[in-house]
């Protein structure tokens, strides 16, 4: 059976969830979520897909799931693959998929909507700068993590890889710059090297066309 994954390409959440998917080669196919018309804002959404009116959903017959950490976890454990070798290494990734959840990937997805999704005109200059600045605290956690290893748990990928790149490998200008974070840099380069890559953009529909 094809799994489903509710989703659209700009969302970093998303890409989580259809990167565990791609990498673990498993048959399944995107919804697109009209995001910006507000269709996760509508009673039918809710009531049908998700009441927290979120993305990702998957959908796996009679399984439907929300978060993309829950998502992961639970690909995991139907091929056993990216969900640690030990209950350490479980937990471990557990840690940084929280972490991402708080520091990275929730300050990176708000600060790249108000920088790119905005009318510019509306983009909160004072709120932008405060963000590009928690978010500097991430991205030095992260690399110095990364500077002794090739990977954020263990000797091989796993989801706290790839929970913590879902924003780190789109084009739309957010503050970051790869080349300011070597061992980030190193780590989105070997974790795009490996099979069933692909970027976010050639995994999910976008909303919106790419830029000319």
């Amino acid at each position: 059976m094809t799994l489903k994954l509710h989703c659209f390409g700009e969302s970093g959440h998303s890409y989580k969830a259809a990167l565990a998917l791609s990498m673990q080669r498993l048959d399944w196919e995107p919804v697109f979520i009209d995001f910006f018309s507000g269709e996760t804002r509508g009673e039918e959404y809710r009531r049908d897909v998700n009441e927290m009116g979120e993305a990702p959903v998957l959908v796996d017959g009679d399984i439907h799931l929300t978060q993309s950490a829950v998502i992961q976890q639970y690909l995991s454990e139907k091929t056993g693959n990216l969900g640690g070798e030990t209950p350490e290494e479980s937990r471990e990734i557990l840690r940084w998929q929280f972490w991402d959840n708080h520091k990275l990937s929730s300050q990176a997805g708000m600060l790249r909507f108000l920088m790119n999704f905005l009318p510019e005109k509306k983009r909160p200059a004072e709120v932008i700068d405060f963000t590009r600045n928690r978010l500097k605290g991430a991205y030095q956690v992260l690399d110095a993590h990364l500077e002794p290893r090739d990977w954020i748990v263990g000797t091989g990928v796993t989801n706290a890889d790839l929970t913590c790149c879902g924003y780190l490998y789109y084009p739309e200008p957010f503050g970051f710059d790869r080349t300011d974070w070597p061992h980030i840099d190193a780590w989105l380069t070997r974790l795009s090297e490996q099979p069933g890559w692909a970027s976010p953009y050639d995994l999910m529909p976008r909303a919106f066309p790419p830029a000319q």
